[in-house]
């Protein structure tokens, strides 16, 4: 075609689709931005912002009836879950506008509400209109996998979509999946008063975090009265009258777990169907992911994609990191164009404590046969840590052998999620151990775990023989 309607239409409202389409629109490119259902996608409506939300509220719970540790004698709460339900659903409103349609359509973003099919690599049909452009991306996110189990469709059972809808706190609540969402929803929901079971087939929660990490936090939600059951494999799910059962074997052994509510956190699925993928031929992986190339191209030059359709990271702030690439290498082909880097990604899990991580930890190291020093430091020693009165946790670095350059970083303790960004700059600029040393931190803050990290890791590569002179020195002139 010589002419196109849009330079760029964007298929789905969610973290990558609405980056996408500011970034079309910044550089004043014509943009169409379809969406079928909410605009600001999972992380708005039923992810990031109801999640962290939720968990706002219960750790003010668990704070106040344990009041004592901060010298209170006597402290107590009161409240309705409805209440609090009502809460997560006023914030979501408060940043609605931020990803609402008339936002981008201020922006210059023509915004249609409506289900989008791809019916050539430039012409895509929303409300029975055929649209001609330059480029398409896709940006239509995940959903939550609800694994084949039998007797799981004889009752309602939740998801990180549908879990919002509740009104009622749950009294027996099974979770489904230890992994992040599993976790921090059965932290917030026991801290609320439900009686909670984790339900996870795999050897420990958190499976892609080092064993001591998952084993602390194990015990930490087993002193939350939460119930732990690793290698527990769900079977099915029975009804009988009022009781509804999850049988589960357990090394060979019949197990039942009690339930009023049932939540199914084992993982997000790619929506890869019903907007003309098959039809087009686009490439999908074994995974249902749209495959890609190094530049975010899928199948055609005039087809990107990004976010969770295509992984391998699903993150809100990895689905805008690939917007950019995907958007810039649309509108700028074949004069410019850039591959898309992973090389460092942070992310956490907010649970209490929160776990954050960036680039490897041990078991990502020994998995792929990487050389590594570990370097600790315990925020039990953090003068901030003991005065906010939560001072567990650690800061964990690995580090080239005998140099200062950083392979990762995890952290578990209280703001975990903010303190892994001085790491995340460092790996991503090339800075080591010594420069975080060598910076001023503010005292007494949380950030100082850091520097005391690299101070750790400068006092263990301490040159011997140099300190050996310095001594004979000093004593020469005493």
């Amino acid at each position: 075609m010589s002419n196109y309607e849009a330079n760029l239409v964007v298929i789905g409202a969610g973290s990558a689709g609405l980056v996408s389409a500011y970034i079309g629109a910044a550089v004043k490119a014509k943009v169409i931005l379809i969406e079928q259902g909410k605009m600001g996608g999972d992380c708005l409506n039923t992810g990031c912002v109801p999640s962290k939300s939720l968990i706002a509220s219960a750790k003010l719970v668990h704070q106040i009836k344990h009041s004592n540790r901060w010298g209170i004698h006597t402290a107590s709460a009161t409240f309705d879950f409805s209440d609090i339900m009502a809460r997560v659903k006023s914030v979501i409103e408060t940043i609605e506008p931020h990803d609402s349609a008339e936002r981008y359509t201020g922006l210059g973003v023509e915004v249609i509400q409506g289900e989008a099919t791809i019916k050539s690599p430039t012409k895509v049909e929303v409300n029975g209109r055929i649209i001609s452009t330059k480029n398409i991306i896709i940006a239509t996110g995940a959903k939550p996998f609800v694994p084949p189990i039998d007797g799981l469709d004889q009752v309602q059972y939740l998801t990180s979509d549908n879990i919002w809808e509740l009104k009622e706190l749950p009294k027996k609540l099974v979770v489904l999946g230890g992994g992040p969402i599993g976790c921090e929803l059965a932290q917030c929901f026991a801290r609320f008063g439900s009686e909670v079971s984790i339900v996870e087939m795999l050897p420990q929660i958190m499976i892609r975090e080092d064993e001591e990490i998952a084993a602390f936090m194990a015990n930490r939600f087993e002193q939350e009265n939460i119930n732990i059951l690793t290698n527990h494999k769900a079977i099915k799910v029975e009804v009988e009258g009022d009781h509804k059962i999850l049988h589960c074997n357990y090394n060979e052994s019949p197990v039942q777990v009690e339930f009023d509510q049932i939540l199914v956190a084992v993982g997000r699925a790619a929506r890869s169907e019903g907007y003309g993928l098959e039809q087009v031929e686009i490439p999908i992986s074994k995974r249902r992911t749209i495959e890609t190339d190094e530049y975010l191209q899928a199948g055609y030059p005039s087809i990107f994609a990004c976010g969770d359709i295509v992984g391998p990271y699903q993150f809100t702030h990895v689905a805008a990191h690939q917007a950019w690439y995907a958007a810039v290498n649309a509108l700028f082909r074949p004069f410019k164009k850039f591959k898309v880097d992973y090389s460092v990604i942070p992310w956490a899990t907010y649970t209490d404590p929160e776990v954050a991580r960036v680039g490897l930890n041990e078991l990502d190291a020994k998995e792929k046969n990487i050389p590594y020093e570990v370097t600790r430091y315990d925020l039990g020693g953090l003068d901030r840590a003991l005065a906010d009165g939560h001072a567990e946790g650690v800061v964990k670095v690995l580090t080239v052998p005998g140099k200062d350059k950083i392979l990762g970083a995890t952290i578990l303790g209280s703001h975990a999620g903010e303190l892994i960004a001085e790491f995340v700059l460092a790996m991503k600029h090339g800075l080591g151990m010594n420069k975080i040393l060598g910076t001023i931190h503010s005292y007494p803050t949380w950030m100082e775990a850091n520097k005391y990290a690299a101070g750790n890791w400068k006092k263990a590569h301490a040159p011997e023989w140099a300190l050996n002179l310095l001594e004979k020195f000093h004593r020469w002139r005493r």
